[in-house]
């Protein structure tokens, strides 16, 4: 149906996003947004979907609201390029969800893995908010509302997306072809889809706080890294080392390329090297982690930068989520207008109705 890529992605303002937000979504936003191979772009603070596990607690997304626009501007989305609005200030994306719920049965739903996953997470088996089980349908309204085919996400959101496409279909069969299915996109690098918590854990996350985040200062970050899980089995330097479950191999995987070893461990010629010598034994757990800071400083610091100038012009972050916001309802209006004509409700918006309603009672 649409020929031009639109593009549609977001975050949950639960708490700063850290580098596996980084990897697995930002980075490749900031990439694709530079590439310009799309017609629009929209990046979302997903504040009403944050409510459906935090809804006892609305000042904490409240208080992250600014700290994710913050960190998507350090991280180099540009305004001119994308839109970036908040979620619940989009009152059209309520009532798309509205119109979806009945196209999802309530088994579907529980049967959807990232659901399940997160419910057990969240301890949510006995009591289980309806806002949380039908947030996929609420997500299918933050792609569909815009016609976005083109969904930037990590590895354990693609049965959302799957969701999505089920909802398309059912709705393309009834009222016609108004939606196009969309396609998730996912990091090139495997490693960084899913990138570990510094303690070993199988995932970065705020809740475990486990994770090095954008804002966090050099200080911050060394201290994290030097506290990050290794080989408990590599006690001494000269004893061999695995690389295979070790997290900051894991994260040079991620972050650190050929210039690096040139500029910060000449002794290598590359990251084959290194691991080489680890697993042989004779390198340290210390040496590895100073360059791995240093990896990571030359990514964060100019991320940092960013962040202290957006810091001191709060006001013009704001105007930027106010601009943002009011640019999604503008499209969010014209697309329920198509749904409803498509569903045939639409009463009042021109004499259709009612040259119907008099052919009937004539």
């Amino acid at each position: 149906m649409q020929e031009k890529n639109i593009i549609l992605t977001g975050d949950r303002p639960t708490g700063r996003l850290h580098l596996g937000h980084y990897v697995g979504s930002l980075r490749n936003r900031v990439k694709m947004q530079n590439e310009g191979n799309f017609e629009k772009m929209y990046v979302m603070i997903a504040d009403s979907q944050a409510l459906t596990d935090n809804f006892e607690n609305p000042e904490k997304i409240r208080e992250n609201l600014i700290e994710v626009a913050l960190d998507y501007l350090s991280v180099g989305l540009d305004p001119e390029k994308v839109t970036i609005f908040v979620q619940s200030q989009v009152e059209e994306l309520t009532e798309l969800t509205f119109y979806f719920l009945n196209l999802v049965t309530l088994s579907r739903l529980e049967r959807n893995p990232t659901v399940k996953t997160e419910i057990k997470q969240k301890n949510f088996e006995t009591s289980l908010p309806a806002g949380f089980l039908i947030y996929p349908v609420s997500q299918a309204a933050d792609i569909l509302l815009f016609d976005a085919n083109v969904i930037p996400v990590g590895v354990d959101q693609e049965p959302m997306i799957e969701q999505t496409r089920e909802i398309v279909r059912s709705f393309n069969n009834i009222y016609g072809e108004i939606f196009t299915e969309p396609q998730a996109v996912l990091p090139e690098n495997k490693v960084a889809r899913r990138l570990p918590g510094i303690d070993g854990a199988a995932k970065m996350s705020k809740t475990l706080g486990n994770g090095i985040y954008l804002a966090d200062d050099a200080a911050t970050v060394k201290k994290k890294v030097m506290s990050m899980y290794t080989d408990p089995d590599h006690i001494n330097i000269d004893d061999p080392g695995k690389v295979e479950g070790n997290i900051v191999f894991t994260y040079l995987d991620v972050f650190s390329n050929q210039e690096h070893f040139e500029k910060y461990l000449p002794d290598y010629n590359n990251l084959d090297e290194l691991k080489d010598h680890y697993k042989r034994g004779g390198l340290g757990d210390v040496k590895v982690k100073k360059f791995l800071i240093k990896v990571l400083e030359e990514e964060l610091e100019p991320i940092r930068e960013r962040r202290a100038y957006y810091e001191k012009n709060l006001d013009q972050v704001l105007e930027i989520l106010e601009k943002g916001t009011d640019n999604a309802k503008k499209v969010g209006r014209a697309k329920v207008y198509e749904v409803k004509k498509a569903m045939g409700i639409d009463y009042f918006a021109d004499n259709r109705f009612l040259d119907e309603i008099k052919e009937k009672y004539k």
